[in-house]
C-alpha cells in the first residue's frame, strides 16, 4: 500500500493530501487535480439546494449593494494584513507577471519578423492582422493559439512605442516611462503587491498598479515597509463604476490581475467590469483569473438565510462571495473582446490536520487575451521596416 504524504497547502491549518506518485509528477495540475465522484458532487448540489432555499429579502439586499466599501473596509480595519498569507503561488500559476527578458524578447522579434516578411509576400497589404503559424492547444478558447499570443508581445511593443511618441509621451502619469505595466483589481492589503513586487526589484522597467474600494486596504498597501512608489502606485478605485478613470490611459497595461475579486461583485455588474478592463490592455496583453468555483466547501458551508441570489451569497460580516463555472467564466470574458487561452476547474482535497476534517476545494482559472489589432501607425512602421529589411 503507497504511504500518503500530507504537504503544506497555501495557508493557515489547511493541508493537501497526495500520493508520492503525484509527488513525483512534473505537472503540478495533475498532482493537485482531484476527480469527485457522482456521489459527491451529487451531495454537494443538494447542499447548495437546501443553503439557498431561503433567500434574503430583496429590500435587505440593498444595504449590501450600496454599502459594499464600508463591508470590506471594516474588515481590513479588524484583521488589517493578518488575516490572509501571501499569495507567493502567484509565479508559479501565472508567470505571465514576470517581464520577458531581453533574449526571450529578442527570439520572439526574429519570430515575428519571419512570419510578417512571409505574410508580406502572401499579401500583407489587407493588414487586419498578422498570420502566425498556428498550433494544436488543448484548452478551449475563443481565437488565436499560443504562439499568436507570444508574437503578439512584439507587435504590442510596437503599438506601445508609437503611442509613447504620441499623447504618452506629453501627458504624464505614474508609471508613464515603464515598458511593462500589471495592474491588480481588489489589492486587498498587498498579499499579492508584495510578491510581485519582490520579483520586480530587478526589473525597474516595470511598474505596478494595484487598487481596491476599501481605503484602509490602500493604506494597509502603502504603510508597508516594502512599499516603492518609485514602482508602485496603489489607489483607491470602485471598478463598478464605469465613470471613474483610472490614474493612467487606456489600452497601456500588459497584465491585469484579477483574483478572488470579480466573486465580490454582483452578479449583473460582472461583465459591466470586464469590459472596462479589457479595455486598459494593451494589444496582446493578458488577464489573469482565480476565483470560487461551484461547489467550494466555502459555498457549502453557508447557512439558510444568507443566499442572495442563485450561487451568490453574503457573509456575516457584509461581504459576498459568487461561485463560478467554466462556461460562465468564459462566456463572460469573450463577451468582453478577449481570446481564452486556459480555463480550468482546480479541485483540490484539503484535510484540517487538527479537526480531521476532509474538504474539497473548487477554484476557476483562466488566462484571457487581447487580440492584436495593428493601428495605422505600426501598419506603416512594419512597411517601413520590411522595405528597408
Amino acid at each position: 500500500m503507497i504511504k500518503e504524504r500530507i504537504c503544506r497547502f497555501m495557508c493557515g491549518s489547511a493541508w493537501l493530501l497526495t500520493s508520492p506518485s503525484s509527488l513525483r509528477s512534473s505537472t503540478r495540475k495533475k498532482r493537485d487535480h482531484m476527480q469527485w465522484s457522482e456521489e459527491e458532487e451529487a451531495a454537494a448540489k443538494k447542499k447548495v439546494e437546501e443553503n439557498s432555499a431561503v433567500r434574503v429579502l430583496l429590500e435587505e439586499q440593498v444595504k449590501y449593494e450600496d454599502e459594499a466599501s464600508k463591508y470590506w473596509d471594516t474588515f481590513y480595519k479588524i484583521h488589517k494584513n493578518k488575516f490572509f498569507k501571501d499569495r507567493n503561488w502567484l509565479l508559479r500559476e501565472f508567470p505571465e507577471i514576470i517581464p520577458v527578458d531581453q533574449k526571450t524578447e529578442q527570439k520572439l522579434r526574429e519570430l515575428s519578423w519571419d512570419h510578417a516578411k512571409t505574410s508580406a509576400a502572401d499579401g500583407f497589404s489587407r493588414m487586419h492582422r498578422p498570420t502566425m503559424p498556428q498550433e494544436k492547444n488543448h484548452e478551449e478558447r475563443c481565437g488565436s493559439s499560443d504562439s499568436q499570443s507570444k508574437a503578439g508581445l512584439h507587435f504590442s511593443n510596437l503599438d506601445s512605442k508609437e503611442h509613447r511618441k504620441g499623447p504618452l509621451k506629453t501627458e504624464l502619469f505614474p508609471g508613464s516611462n515603464a515598458t511593462f505595466r500589471i495592474l491588480e483589481v481588489g489589492c486587498g492589503a498587498g498579499n499579492s503587491v508584495f510578491p510581485i513586487l519582490n520579483t520586480l526589484q530587478n526589473a525597474p522597467e516595470s511598474f505596478l498598479y494595484c487598487c481596491d474600494f476599501a481605503s484602509g486596504a490602500v493604506e494597509l498597501v502603502k504603510l508597508h515597509s516594502s512599499y516603492r512608489a518609485a514602482q508602485c502606485c496603489a489607489f483607491v478605485h470602485d471598478v463598478c463604476d464605469e465613470g471613474l478613470p483610472y490614474p493612467f490611459p487606456d489600452g497601456i497595461l500588459d497584465v491585469i490581475l484579477l483574483v478572488f475579486v470579480l466573486s465580490s461583485i454582483h452578479p449583473d455588474r460582472m461583465q459591466g467590469v470586464v469590459n472596462r478592463l479589457s479595455n486598459l490592455l494593451k494589444p496582446g496583453g493578458m488577464l489573469l483569473f482565480r476565483d470560487y468555483g461551484r461547489y467550494d466547501k466555502t459555498q457549502l458551508r453557508f447557512k439558510k438565510g444568507h443566499c442572495l441570489s442563485e450561487n451568490f451569497y453574503v457573509r456575516g460580516d457584509g461581504t459576498r462571495a459568487y461561485f463560478f463555472t467554466k462556461g460562465e467564466v468564459h462566456n463572460m470574458f469573450c463577451k468582453a473582446g478577449l481570446d481564452e487561452k486556459q480555463n480550468l476547474v482546480d479541485r483540490r482535497l484539503q484535510v484540517n490536520r487538527k479537526k480531521q476534517v476532509k474538504m474539497h476545494r473548487v477554484w476557476v482559472q483562466g488566462k484571457f487575451q487581447k487580440p492584436l489589432h495593428l493601428t495605422q501607425k505600426t501598419s506603416k512602421l512594419v512597411f517601413s521596416l520590411l522595405s528597408h529589411g
